[in-house]
């Protein structure tokens, strides 16, 4: 007993799951440690509280794995079809998981579900090895990314959000950059569609596993269809949140709670608070007026001129029938001369 417990005790060792953690300061607070509410269309910030602090994303870097992944399959350098096959370094990973076995291969499309829905760590690495070679690989792409986008305060050292390996740095973003990256993944159709998935299942048969969603607002705030929720104690609860209402829509990001019912709560009030500030639409412009064609100055008011056109074609059309009548009434005269002539056998002299 003693050696199989031995055993396993060298197995966890020897894993990312139970590798030794760093020691890092606890950030997360009551309510929460920044917030920051914006309008998807315009960007504009419609409530922000610390929302420059720094903090520990967690899980919510992997909206940055998403947005690589869906900018590759919308530049067609990769396509939802495509097999990814698990390495023995995903298949070890802990945390949040699908329990990726080594040598198993999924559909893109398949892993995008277990990364949204799932938080699955053990995906997020299956993928940046797919793409990059290694994590580090991926991780240099989504620093690069976060430049691009202006996420200053932003430095991923992760592909998974996980409290960092001794000798290694936590990731670190803010409020507003997690809002930034936010809107960026809006852009791409098939975002929603993964976000707002609150149940599936991965493989068949005996092996069938389900994913449920970690993001509880699907169902407890209306129009809610995405983003991002994460966690370790460190960090505390956080959550990229949004949702639409009459034909709107706001990004809510709450950052740091220490309990997840604060955090969600929150996020709903958020939501509502950013619904509400929504600036008043322009109104719609008023229809062309139609175009009406004027008459002629001599015939608005009906006087003597217009009176005397009137007249003039009148006399011009009766002239007109009088000369056509005159000149089938000839016609049949001379038609009918010839005919008795014909008839009656007689000459007449030219």
């Amino acid at each position: 007993m003693k050696r199989v417990v031995l055993i396993a005790l060298l197995f966890a060792a020897a894993t990312p799951a139970f590798a030794a953690r760093a020691k890092i300061p606890t950030i997360s607070n009551e309510p929460y440690t920044s917030a920051i509410v914006v309008d998807a269309a315009t960007g504009k910030v419609l409530f922000e509280k610390n929302a420059d602090a720094k903090i520990y994303p967690a899980s919510v870097i992997k909206l940055m794995d998403f947005l690589l992944i869906l900018e590759w399959i919308d530049a067609g350098k990769a396509k939802l079809t495509d097999w990814v096959r698990v390495t023995p370094e995903a298949a070890r990973m802990g945390g949040s998981q699908v329990y990726l076995a080594e040598g198993e291969t999924f559909s893109l499309d398949d892993m995008l579900y277990a990364l949204s829905i799932k938080s699955a760590n053990d995906v997020a690495v299956a993928l940046a090895i797919h793409f990059a070679g290694t994590p580090d690989g991926f991780v240099k792409l989504m620093n690069k990314r976060a430049a691009e986008l202006g996420m200053t305060s932003t430095k991923f050292t992760s592909v998974h959000g996980l409290p960092p390996d001794v000798g290694r740095e936590p990731d670190v973003s803010t409020a507003r950059d997690i809002a930034t990256l936010s809107l960026e993944v809006l852009k791409h159709q098939d975002a929603l569609r993964y976000t707002s998935e609150k149940l599936r299942y991965l493989r068949e048969g005996e092996k069938k596993f389900e994913m449920r969603t970690h993001n509880r607002l699907l169902n407890d705030f209306p129009g809610c269809d995405g983003l991002k929720t994460g966690y370790f104690r460190a960090a505390g609860f956080s959550i990229s949140a949004t949702a639409t209402r009459d034909g709107r829509r706001v990004v809510a990001v709450v950052m740091g709670s220490t309990y997840r019912p604060t955090r969600d709560t929150k996020a709903k009030e958020l939501l509502s608070q950013g619904f509400l500030n929504l600036p008043e639409l322009p109104p719609p412009p008023p229809p062309e007026p139609e175009v009406v064609e004027e008459p002629e100055p001599e015939e608005k008011a009906g006087g003597f001129m217009a009176g005397l056109k009137r007249i003039s074609v009148f006399i011009g059309k009766c002239l007109l029938g009088l000369v056509l009548a005159a000149v089938v009434i000839a016609a049949i005269g001379i038609i009918s001369y010839r005919y008795r002539q014909k008839r009656d056998g007689w000459k007449y002299d030219i």
